[in-house]
């Protein structure tokens, strides 16, 4: 399928036709200066093309029938549209109409340099192919997943609501395309895998995918935070700021262009803020450009590191964008001393080191590196390309109009064969108390006390049958009781999870992992799938209706298996916020409330 792509910038359009199965480059095109007299467009690389005074309306006017000339049928099915800041709103990449133009404008203050230079790309492209699936692609999209601890400010909750302050993230669909490359070269699902990737160019930022899920990263209400970059100064104390404003007299216009314009690596420097000029004068000498380049090792390795921390480990470290997959004197001072974490970088290799889109990960790490160093070639032309292919042939629909019973589900426990015999005595048989809404489970007789570093909770039941692991699962009210912090997992996913002591009528048994808050999710069979047009591990967005309250519920694992009944869950704190009220007491109940899927957002 052929789609346009579309990226632009407050003065800049990047334009590309791309065949989204096989990431072909039909034609690309690349227009600088918009808005000014000397605007212009390259094509393909070639000389420039004198565009006149052309605002982004009249620029794609100009280059998009010399485009689609060249495109096979001289017309494209899809226009995939790079928008930086999708706020709260948008989860996934969405199908543009009047309702997401609405959207994307009220988060306007959020991005005032990107986004409305995205928006006039968008209506004068849909003015100009008006039959064509328009699809905004979101660079905040893919941290949508971030936490709660990971995207708060400490600053008054009120102040924070009312102007939207909080941590959003940006470089999403870079960091989402190499971290899938990653575990397609590591033959791992990426829902098997933590991997911290580096973003590294003129913008810089970092992510922790833990699992497939983004849960923290380095840019946050602005891309301004996080790394040192090529312009911009990354983290900085907010003091000092003040302080320059008082002594320098400085205004807020003053501050946005020392901190945006004048800082990061040029600012250390005073070379200006390509690397590679800075990495010539290093090594010839310069003090100030060998400052810049060890401030911008040592700020990256810090996070790199503390990812690692935020994750409890990790399995890949990811280095991409032009300075990424290019420097390897970055690479090189950026893997220094992570030997601690398993991760070991070959130097000969890192020397060789060369990606491209035919060979887009190269292996830097050495054979003894329990981490893989790998260098990943990004594409985020090509995965906006095939996210709006997606969209286009709706891969994102589900059946609306079925209906999902929700269930409450409360703290409990899973037991080994041995556990039972730890805690019970030798030969115990839990005993059935009741069944449960899934076929072939039963809430137990038998309950334990969790012992955590704070407190006990005392009688939390037992949930039948045995297991082949230990699993514990609580409400996030639960974890600060016990003292705990227990990460956000489905069922089953307990790796580099916290322990927790649980105490028996005859004996206690300290589990060194298996505490997690449960990811919440809808258990279906393969039929049930099928008319819902998804499939085992889709994350899907989710509408309750509870006595006339409309609310979505994002980030909703979907799990399928021929043994399972048609039930969302939740846990507690969650029907709490809804004012979802149980039906009956017990560790499984079912609820009034009813669900509907309202969209796929991904595998």
């Amino acid at each position: 399928m052929h789609i346009l792509v579309i990226n632009c910038g407050s003065s800049s359009i990047k334009a590309d036709i791309i065949q989204s199965d096989s990431g072909e480059r039909i034609v690309s095109v690349r227009v600088e200066r918009v808005g000014t007299d000397g605007c212009f467009a390259r094509w393909d690389g070639a000389d420039p093309d004198n565009l006149g005074q052309a605002d982004h309306a009249q620029a794609l006017g100009a280059i998009l029938p010399a485009m689609l000339a060249r495109a096979p049928g001289g017309e494209v099915a899809a226009v995939g549209h790079r928008v930086v800041h999708g706020g709260e709103t948008f989860r996934d990449s969405a199908k543009i109409n009047d309702e997401a133009i609405g959207a994307i404008e009220a988060v306007t203050a959020l991005a005032p340099l990107h986004n409305p230079a995205n928006l006039a790309g968008i209506r004068s492209a849909m003015t100009l192919l008006p039959d064509a699936t328009h699809v905004a692609v979101f660079d905040t999209a893919f941290h949508s997943t971030l936490p709660r601890r990971a995207y708060s400010y400490a600053i008054p909750q009120e102040l924070a609501d009312k102007h939207q302050i909080r941590r959003y993230g940006f470089h999403g669909t870079s960091h989402r395309w190499v971290a899938e490359q990653a575990a397609k070269w590591l033959d791992t699902p990426m829902r098997d895998l933590r991997i911290i990737t580096c973003h590294l160019g003129n913008g810089s930022s970092v992510c922790a995918v833990e699992f497939g899920r983004s849960v923290e990263t380095s840019m946050g209400m602005t891309p301004l935070e996080g790394l040192v970059m090529g312009t911009r100064s990354g983290d900085l104390d907010p003091g000092a700021v003040l302080y320059l404003v008082k002594r320098e007299g400085l205004t807020a216009e003053d501050v946005d262009e020392l901190l945006n314009r004048k800082s990061g690596l040029a600012g250390l420097s005073g070379q200006g803020n390509d690397l590679r000029d800075i990495e010539r004068r290093a090594a010839e000498g310069d003090d100030r450009c060998r400052t810049a380049i060890t401030v911008y090792a040592h700020r990256l390795r810090k996070y790199i590191g503390s990812y690692a921390a935020v994750m409890g480990g990790v399995d890949a470290i990811v280095f991409t964008g032009g300075i990424g997959q290019n420097s390897e004197v970055i690479r090189h001072r950026a893997a220094q001393r992570l030997g601690f974490l398993g991760a070991r970088i070959d130097e000969d290799r890192n020397r060789d080191c060369k990606v491209s889109a035919a060979s887009p990960v190269f292996d830097i790490s050495n054979s003894t590196s329990r981490v893989k160093l790998l260098a990943v070639a990004t594409d985020e032309e090509l995965a906006i390309a095939r996210d709006a292919a997606r969209i286009h042939r709706e891969q994102d629909k589900v059946t609306e109009q079925l209906q999902i019973p929700i269930a409450v589900s409360a703290r409990h426990i899973h037991l080994t064969r041995e556990a039972v015999d730890q805690l019970f005595g030798e030969g115990h048989q839990l005993t059935p108390y009741k069944p449960l809404s899934q076929p072939g489970q039963f809430a137990c007789e038998e309950k334990l006390d969790l012992v955590g570093p704070k407190r006990t909770i005392k009688g939390v039941r037992i949930l039948g049958p045995e297991r082949r692991a230990c699993q514990v699962e609580v409400s996030r009210t639960d974890e600060f009781a016990l003292g705990i912090d227990a990460p956000v997992r489905g069922s089953g996913d307990v790796k580099a999870s916290p322990g927790i002591t649980l105490k028996g009528p005859k004996g206690t048994l300290t589990l060194q992992e298996g505490l997690i808050c449960a990811w919440r999710h809808i258990h279906m069979t393969p039929e049930d799938a099928k008319r819902f047009g998804v499939k085992n591990r889709d994350i899907v967005d989710v509408r309750l209706d509870t006595d006339g309250r409309d609310l979505v519920f994002g980030d909703v694992l979907v799990r399928v298996s021929p043994k399972y009944k048609l039930e969302m869950h939740i846990d507690t704190d969650e029907a709490n916020a809804a004012e979802i009220t149980r039906g009956v007491t017990g560790v499984l109940a079912g609820t009034s409330a009813k669900a509907q899927v309202v969209r796929k957002r991904s595998s």
